[in-house]
Order: C-alpha cells, then structure tokens, then sequence
C-alpha cells in the first residue's frame, strides 16, 4: 500500500523528505534510486519506528502526537510556516504556539516600526516583554529609559507608580491586560516562563494576584485608550494588535492618535532633545 491519491499528509511528508540533500544530514548519497532521505532516515532522525513513519506515510498509522509531529518536523528541517502546515494536515489544527529563544527582531521588521512616524508602536513577547519599539513608543511610554529587567508590560502596569498615574481608568487597563495574557497563557500551553511571570507578579502584586484568579479571557484585539503623559498631558489614541508571520511568539501592537491634536502632542514629544 502506498500514498493515496488523497492522502494529503503523505504527499506532504514525501515531497518534504524528497527535497533534503542526505549528505547535508550526515547520510550517504550514493546508490540511491530516488532524491532525498529514505523513511527510515527520517524515522532514525525523528526517533520513532521506520515501520510507523511508513505507515504515517501511507495514511495507516494512525494520528500522531503532538511531539512525534515535532520532532518529524525537526528531522525534516521544517521552516514555521511549514512545521504549521504539517500540524494543519495531521491534527487539523496549528501547532502549540512557542516561545523562541532568540526574541530580537529582523532589521526588516524594525523598520516597520520605524516608518510608523507619529504611531507608537511595540512588539511584546508571550510573557508580554517588550522586545522592540519605535520612536513615538519611547516618547510616549518612555520605553528607552527602561532597563531589560523593566520591560514587561504586565509589571509596569502593576508595579509602576508612573505607569498607574499615566492611566486614568487603571483597574479597567488592568483586568483588561491581565485577561488578554491568560489568553496568549492558554495558547503556549505549559510554560515554566509564564508560569514564573505569574509567581513574581502574584508575590509583588496582590492586584495582580485577585485578578489572575479569575477566568476572564480577552484577545488584544483593539480599542481606544488615553495616557496622561506627565508633560503632554492627556493623548487619546486607537490601539490594535497584529500577529507577526512566521513569529506566532510575538504580537505587534500600534496605537494612532485619536485626531490632529493628539498627533501633535506625540510630534511634540518626539522632537524633545
């Protein structure tokens, strides 16, 4: 028995093992009757049984786990967007959302900050740390002031005097940020990061602790938000929130100034020494 003609798995699975140079992972390239790995090449790299992986292949194994698929997706050398298709054919759903090691951004990326002028705008991880920003950003919410241990958004919420003042409806920002992480909580599943944000913040923050035992999810979403600047005063601006392609770890955030005025409150700030 072999790949049926609606085996969309399979012939995923197939194709993606054909287009890898064997050499390139440490296996022979010689006497071989077709291009790429042989199955059982991609069993040995992914641990699991040759006779399973063929069966998978052939649309007779059987669902696989989610590590199995992971580690199939690690044998074979799977881009994100790829890893995710695979997960899409198998489970019928995208994998778990993980948090990457390396959370600095491309300098592509960067630039789309950048090119947002008077917008402020930021990339925040899973655990809602601040991994980039642009210029209005840090004008705004003095983000270049802030060292690597003071840039997580939840934390500045509920441990910042500055930041507390800054929002006139804080326990509404608050509930809403604390509902909007449970949410991306629950998408990156079992996390000993997430979990150590909530331990610290619980322990700093009785807020903090009263509002995560609740159960209320929000998504980022969008929305419309004033900051009392302490030198600016009061700018009004329309958030929303944007996945990053191939960084389901990270989220994009903008803020736009509500009309003409709150954009020249930002300019303004922008333009200080």
């Amino acid at each position: 028995m072999d790949i049926g003609a609606n085996n969309a798995l399979g012939k995923y699975l197939r194709d993606r093992r054909a287009s890898l140079a064997p050499a390139s992972l440490g296996f022979s390239a010689a006497r071989r009757r077709t291009p790429g790995l042989r199955r059982e090449e991609v069993a040995q790299r992914a641990n699991i049984s040759p006779t399973w992986y063929t069966w998978l292949e052939q649309g007779r194994g059987g669902a696989a786990s989610e590590p199995v698929l992971e580690r199939i997706a690690q044998a074979l050398v799977l881009t994100t967007g790829e890893r995710e298709h695979l997960f899409l054919l198998a489970l019928g759903r995208p994998p778990t959302v993980r948090m990457q090691t390396q959370e600095a951004i491309s300098p592509r990326l960067q630039r789309v900050l950048d090119a947002l002028g008077t917008s402020p705008a930021f990339i925040k991880s899973l655990t809602w740390e601040l991994v980039a920003w642009n210029r209005a950003a840090a004008a705004v919410f003095g983000y270049d002031a802030l060292g690597p241990s003071d840039r997580n958004i939840l934390r500045r919420i509920f441990c910042s005097p500055a930041s507390r003042a800054a929002n006139p409806h804080w326990e509404t920002v608050a509930r809403f940020a604390v509902a909007a992480f449970r949410a991306d909580a629950a998408r990156a599943g079992p996390s000993a990061e997430i979990d150590l944000v909530v331990e610290a913040l619980s322990a700093d923050s009785p807020e903090f602790a009263t509002m995560w035992r609740d159960t209320d999810v929000r998504s980022f979403g969008d929305g419309v938000k004033n900051f009392n600047h302490p030198e600016a005063g009061i700018i009004a601006m329309e958030f929303s929130s944007f996945a990053v392609d191939g960084r389901p770890d990270l989220g994009l955030v903008i803020y736009n100034p509500l009309t003409d005025a709150d954009a020249q409150r930002v300019r303004t700030l922008m333009d200080r020494p």
